[in-house]
């Protein structure tokens, strides 16, 4: 079945709201064999609804939109895809009487403008929201463009808050889907998440071993974000798991060391499971990062069974003051360097007692730099209960990316000495 995806809202392409819409849907679909060909986002306005419906609809078999559905002047997906298929708007009972629920169920008046929301076309199917007022609808029939094809079409509108669109998917649409269609071959994807490696090395070291595999099916996705790539390994078809099972430890005999999750892993959490796994503690010491490391160990329940603290020390003072770093190895060496990077590590370990220390130490710029250490150069060190490692990077990124793509080499480098 091909399907399309239509986002509404011009919120989107202003980028007042972030399209969370578009990923969702997609994983849902996809995570059940149903994968999504095309997807867009269009302006509130009836033309620019009407357009990319009927252009979906030229294409595809099942159309999704999401968005206009609501009380409010710039609602408009309701009437413009009704004109759009020639059927007129008629008042719903079961709707009206759901809208008169809600208000008095929460005590306040109902705001005329919302008797909008149960106007529905001439034969859709009502989707009842039992998180918000505005129902989904969905429409069976030709395609408004190609009135003669013979395969029938079906479009889907769903409401735009996501704590009433998801609800609705997964327990209307999802059904009504499996119902209506025929099973999907089976799909099966698998995300790799790695880090250390750059998009290009990643790609030449698994590319060769693969080829065969792609050749009977197999399809391979890379995603580069800052200090990490996914490989995404994918297929269709009746022998897809023993493809996928092959492929992956393909890739993790290739380069294991660097992958430190898979799917929705993240690093932060990963560390914190082999913290708690251990029985281990960690402190953090941070100078150019700003406390980046602390909060995203911090956003992984339980980290605190094993993450002490962490300490800011932006100034060379508080280096000295909370961390016991030497007045002499800073005025010879620099606040960005390798031995007050150790220093602080070592000192950080030493003071909280703590089984594991990890201090950063550079220059985010834009300012600051100098021929031998340019904007970007950042040591990290880790001290363990065996041994300290000071670790030099050159990170010229822009200040906020520089701190994100820090924070991942430190947790990278905990990782690693937690693995031996």
């Amino acid at each position: 079945m091909n399907i399309e995806l239509i986002n509404t809202g011009s919120e989107l392409l202003t980028g007042r709201v972030l399209n969370t819409h578009q990923q969702w849907l997609c994983r849902q679909l996809a995570d059940r064999g149903y994968l999504v060909a095309r997807q867009v986002a269009v302006p509130d306005t009836a033309p620019a609804v009407q357009q990319a419906v009927r252009e979906a609809l030229g294409r595809a078999a099942l159309v999704i939109t999401t968005g206009g559905l609501g009380p409010t002047s710039d609602d408009l997906t309701r009437d413009a895809i009704a004109a759009l298929f020639g059927r007129q708007l008629v008042e719903d009972p079961a709707v009206v009487a759901h809208l008169e629920a809600w208000f008095a169920a929460r005590r306040r008046p109902r705001p005329a403008s919302t008797q909008v929301q149960a106007l529905v076309p001439e034969g859709a199917l009502v989707l009842p929201n039992a998180n918000g007022t505005a129902p989904g609808l969905i429409l069976e029939g030709p395609s408004p463009q190609q009135a003669s094809r013979a395969e029938r079409v079906w479009l889907v509108m769903l409401p735009g808050p996501p704590r009433e669109l998801r609800p609705m998917f997964l327990e209307q649409v999802l059904p009504w889907l499996r119902q209506n269609s025929r099973l999907p071959a089976p799909f099966l994807c698998r995300t790799l998440r790695s880090s250390g490696l750059g998009e290009s090395l990643v790609q030449e070291r698994i590319a060769g071993p693969l080829a065969e595999l792609v050749q009977a099916g197999l399809e391979i996705g890379y995603c580069a974000r800052p200090g990490e790539v996914d490989i995404r390994l994918s297929a269709r078809g009746e022998a897809v798991r023993p493809l996928l099972e092959e492929a992956e430890a393909t890739v993790r005999r290739l380069i294991g060391q660097h992958v430190y999750g898979d799917e929705d892993d993240v690093l932060e959490a990963v560390v914190v499971r082999l913290l708690t796994d251990r029985r281990q503690t960690l402190v953090l010491a941070e100078s150019c990062t700003g406390g980046r490391i602390a909060s995203r160990i911090t956003d992984v329940p339980g980290a605190s069974a094993v993450f002490l603290g962490g300490l800011v020390t932006y100034s060379n003072e508080l280096k000295q003051q909370c961390l016991g770093v030497h007045p002499q190895t800073l005025a010879e060496h620099g606040a960005a360097s390798e031995p007050v990077a150790r220093e602080m590590a070592e000192g950080a370990r030493a003071r909280y007692r703590a089984d594991y220390a990890l201090a950063v130490t550079g220059i985010a710029g834009p300012s600051g730099g100098s021929e031998v250490k340019p904007v970007g150069t950042v040591f990290l060190a880790l001290a363990t209960p065996d041994r300290t490692t000071v670790v030099l990077q050159v990170n010229t990124f822009d200040r906020e990316t520089f701190k994100h793509v820090t924070s991942q080499q430190g947790l990278e480098l905990l990782r690693r000495a937690l693995l031996g």
